[in-house]
């Protein structure tokens, strides 16, 4: 037995879309703020702002990608593409990480004036502006629609917004004090402290890739309505789950007991299809029937 897949998720390309228009906004105000400037911090930023477009058109083609119905190559679906377009997402904040470095390292070493701080900054703080929205809107509909896809792009929106921040905290007290230094000094400290989401976007891809287990919260839902059935006299083993985007795949064997006609057990088996897609939304369910009396049911070739 088994569910069918759920709804089609073509809209969620307006999202991307979305992404793109405010990278395309905020890389001509960061541009525009570095040539004012000669921020190196600035310049930075602007830089981020290009990978946030490459992402963003990335997302882009695996949605509208993930978004198309099974076919004969691919009988679960295309839901997977999301997790490549999260991992190019964690690596280009890692590689935006390293362009910043280098470039601190560089102003460290041959520093500059800064100049026209006050239109700079207040045209780099517009362009945060416009990633906060955006990226807030985006995690929303991440959660909304279990996209990592999307989930990411809002992260890496949100570096950017602190990249921004700490940029621009960075030149007003370098302009108060001074301390031309302070310029390179705090990109490389944004540098560090985005590495760590881009570690965490490329992980959880990697883990998606590789067939990773539902999460704790939403095994024990599943156990929650295992244990219902089980004081149904319904017995259970090989149990497996796994997630794909926001697709959540899971099969069961389920043991009757074999004075039962297949009418009642087949009855029995849909309700506990219902009960899991109640908790588990476009949950893809593969149940198994097995007579709980005949000692072949309990063997199989995957356990240990």
């Amino acid at each position: 037995m088994q569910s069918e897949m759920p709804s089609d998720r073509s809209s969620l390309t307006r999202f991307a879309w979305l992404s793109i228009g405010a990278a395309v906004t905020t890389i001509v105000l960061k541009s525009v703020a570095y040539l004012l400037t000669g921020s190196i911090g600035l310049l930075s930023d602007a830089v981020e702002s290009i990978v946030n477009l490459l992402g963003a058109l990335m997302a882009l083609a695996m949605l509208a990608v993930a978004a198309r119905p099974p076919d004969a190559g691919h009988t679960f679906g295309h839901s997977k593409a999301e997790y490549f377009a999260s991992l190019l997402e964690g690596m280009l904040i890692l590689g935006a990480a390293a362009a910043i470095s280098y470039t601190a390292l560089e102003r460290l070493i041959h520093p500059r004036p800064l100049q026209q701080m006050g239109v700079g900054l207040a045209v780099s703080a517009g362009a945060s502006v416009v990633n906060f929205v955006v990226a807030r809107i985006l995690m929303r509909a991440g959660k909304k629609y279990d996209s990592i896809t999307l989930e990411a792009d809002s992260q890496h929106l949100m570096t950017d917004v602190w990249t921004s921040g700490g940029v621009i905290v960075g030149l007003i007290v370098a302009t108060a004090t001074g301390w031309t230094m302070l310029d390179p000094i705090v990109a490389l400290l944004v540098a560090a402290n985005i590495v760590w989401t881009g570690i965490n976007l490329v992980r959880r891809s990697v883990n998606g890739l590789m067939d990773v287990a539902l999460p704790g919260p939403e095994r024990e839902i599943v156990e929650a309505v295992m244990a219902k059935y089980r004081e149904k006299n319904v017995k259970f083993h090989a149990l497996r789950t796994r997630q794909s985007a926001s697709r959540r795949f899971l099969s069961v064997h389920m043991l009757f007991p074999g004075h039962w006609t297949m009418h009642d057990a087949h009855h029995i088996a849909e309700e506990f299809e219902g009960d899991i897609r109640a908790g588990l939304k476009d949950a893809v369910i593969n149940v198994h029937l097995e007579p709980v009396d005949d000692e072949i049911s309990v063997r199989d070739i995957h356990d240990k």
